[in-house]
């Protein structure tokens, strides 16, 4: 896992790509490595930083250059033993062990015909020094970034969007259309970026540029395809993919450890990786009492402790009470782009841990609730069908009634009401406006309300893309719809992004056995109707844990990595609100209007209805909004 840069035939490039190195120090401390080799009339310059899992002598070292390759490579492939053992029999000699090596001799003997062959986390550039064409390339899913940034015949690539700001000097514009996706889902989708001139290369794609200008894009791996097929296919054993797949992710000349929330897909990890792994540790977080009160949140603890004693795992407990007025800019820094989910900041505190005790590479469940129907949403959606069948004066009556329900009080937060609020939000609503209304922000006319007039257009646009990824499938099951649009867009936009940056702004790798090529067939190969099953999410992952899990683990009520934002934000916090909502850039740039955000501070402190999660967003855009347009970039939170 490292941090990889590099320009092809732009001006100065030698010293853009230290830049772009230079930004990404966090991501490879273990290393750096640099390459050069004339392109035409220009150059192709290749920069690196290491952090050392596999092969920790210098023949890991890169950018690696062997018979006329170069290539500058972050990820982990987990099939490199049988892809090495294949290109041995075909006469290939190996100096090392890394799987950078058998990723490079791949691409030498089939070019982009190997991508698909990839099983794992990647994105890296090669250059061939006969051909003088560079490619791009970004594993199936998603899991690994990388961001271009093209002018005239010219790039920059770089692991992190804030390394190609800080090589431009700060002069790159901000997208208002991108900032609108950001407050719709508290993310900015993987289609889009928050830099007009910046883009992201798609998953599952390559792009090859040539001396004389052109440029090639290919697609190799397409989940939309791949669920179709497997729609068509037999179920697999389910249980022996999965330990397939977690066995597969300890690979590591380091120690590996896994995280664990007690919730079933981080337990059912973490016991996997135990049977290959005895005495793994594994690290859990727990919140201040009174911040868990307030918020009413489920006990943990006890569940990991539980899993851990019962698989002999070493359980490293850890307690955010963050100061998160200094968290906040250093987390929006690091996370390149607005995200509002404050799981980052779990993530980022876990990982900073388990590094300090000398653990490079953790394990963590993501990606099985988008892909085996998990989340509340998921079951609240199908609800919401049979919600719609109840006589049309009665749903008035039952709305109007929750209406009038506080969601907290001075002293505590009412959960149940919550969900209830947020269930009849979208309960009425066709298919997919209803499932974007399930874990969006706003609907479109709050959205309109809150933004600059002018901005009408894009919010438009940025719901006209949601329904056409939702549509663009032939599926004819509603739970897998869900599944593949969160798939395709919840799990890259948010979860693998907020993930990546979190964990490597730690120096930590961190893998998801779960978000694997082999895993999501299996889990397209399974109907909806095993998926959720009478108000049972993920029943079909739950049937496989159970041969492994305690029943009280497997069908216990599901826990929410996040964080204590209401406690958060009328405490810590309410001081920052105020300056934002009264003197904030977003109000005094007229992107953002300042009555639409007093009206929700208002009510959101009456208790009426909770607007946490929306004005914690509001400040980390605040924050991304800032850095992006103070002239210096977003280098000037290096040192945060």
């Amino acid at each position: 896992m490292c941090g990889i840069a590099g320009t092809y035939r732009w001006p100065d490039g030698k010293a853009v790509t230290d830049r772009l190195t230079d930004t990404l120090a966090h991501r490879g401390p273990d290393g750096a490595g640099r390459y050069g080799h004339p392109v035409g009339d220009g150059e192709v310059q290749f920069g690196h930083r290491r952090l050392a899992i596999i092969d920790l002598s210098e023949t890991g070292a890169q950018p690696m250059v062997s018979d006329g390759l170069a290539l500058t490579y972050n990820g982990e492939l987990y099939n490199a033993p049988e892809l090495r053992a294949e290109l041995a029999a075909a006469g290939v000699r190996f100096r090392g062990t890394s799987d950078t090596e058998v990723l490079l001799e791949a691409w030498r003997r089939w070019g982009t015909d190997c991508l698909p062959r990839l099983r794992g986390m990647f994105a890296f550039g090669i250059f061939d020094e006969r051909t003088g064409e560079l490619v791009l390339a970004r594993d199936q899913l998603g899991i690994k970034p990388l961001f271009l940034l093209r002018r005239g015949t010219g790039l920059a690539f770089a692991s992190e969007l804030k390394a190609l700001a800080a090589a431009a000097g700060g002069k790159l514009e901000v997208d208002p259309a991108a900032l609108v996706a950001s407050l719709l889902y508290y993310w900015v989708p993987d289609s889009r970026c928050a830099f007009r001139e910046a883009e992201k290369l798609p998953p599952g794609s390559w792009l090859r540029f040539r001396p004389d200008g052109r440029v090639e894009r290919g697609r190799y791996w397409n989940l939309r395809d791949v669920a179709r097929e497997a729609r068509d296919s037999e179920p697999p054993d389910l249980a022996a993919v999965v330990e397939e797949s977690t066995r597969r992710h300890l690979l590591s000349d380091v120690p590996v450890a896994t995280f664990l929330s007690g919730g079933l897909d981080s337990s059912y990890l973490t016991a996997l990786a135990a049977r290959h792994r005895p005495g793994i540790s594994a690290y859990t977080i727990g919140f201040r009492a009174e911040d868990a009160k307030f918020e009413a949140m489920p006990d943990d603890l006890r569940y990991a402790r539980q899993v851990a004693r019962r698989f002999g795992v070493d359980l490293h407990e850890i307690e955010i009470a963050p100061n998160v007025l200094d968290l906040l800019p250093r987390m929006t820094y690091h996370l390149d782009e607005p995200i509002g989910d404050p799981a980052a900041i779990n993530t980022y505190l876990i990982c900073s841990a388990a590094r300090e005790a000398g653990v490079k590479v953790m394990l963590s469940g993501m990606g099985a609730d988008e892909l085996f129907a998990g989340y509340r949403k998921h079951l609240a959606n199908l609800l919401a069908l049979r919600y719609q069948r109840v006589p049309r004066p009665l749903r008035r009556g039952v709305s109007a009634a929750v209406d009038r329900l506080p969601v907290a009080t001075s002293r505590r937060g009412y959960r149940s009401v919550r969900f209830a609020k947020r269930f009849l939000s979208f309960a009425d609503l066709p298919e997919e406006t209803a499932f974007r209304r399930s874990y969006t922000m706003y609907d479109r006319g709050e959205l309109l309300a809150l933004l600059d007039p002018d901005l009408a257009p894009a919010v438009e646009d940025v719901l006209t893309e949601h329904a056409d990824t939702y549509r663009d499938n032939d599926l004819d099951d509603f739970v897998n719809r869900m599944c593949l649009t969160d798939a395709r867009m919840f799990l890259p936009g948010l979860n693998l992004t907020y993930t990546d940056r979190s964990s490597m702004a730690a120096s930590t790798e961190v893998r998801v056995p779960y978000v694997d090529v082999e895993v999501v067939r299996a889990a397209f190969a399974v109907p909806g109707d095993r998926k959720i099953v009478g108000r049972q999410g993920k029943a079909v992952l739950k049937e496989a844990a159970a041969s492994v899990l305690p029943r009280e683990i497997v069908y216990r009520p599901k826990g929410l990595f996040s964080a204590p934002l209401r406690a958060w934000m009328s405490r810590d916090l309410a001081p920052l609100v105020r300056e934002v909502v009264h003197d904030g850039e977003l109000v005094r740039s007229g992107l953002l209007r300042r009555d639409a955000l007093a009206r929700m501070v208002a009510e959101d402190a009456a208790g009426q209805r909770d607007f946490s999660k929306h004005l914690w967003h509001v400040l980390t855009l605040e924050y991304w909004y800032r850095d992006a347009t103070s002239g210096s970039g977003q280098s000037s939170r290096l040192s945060a």
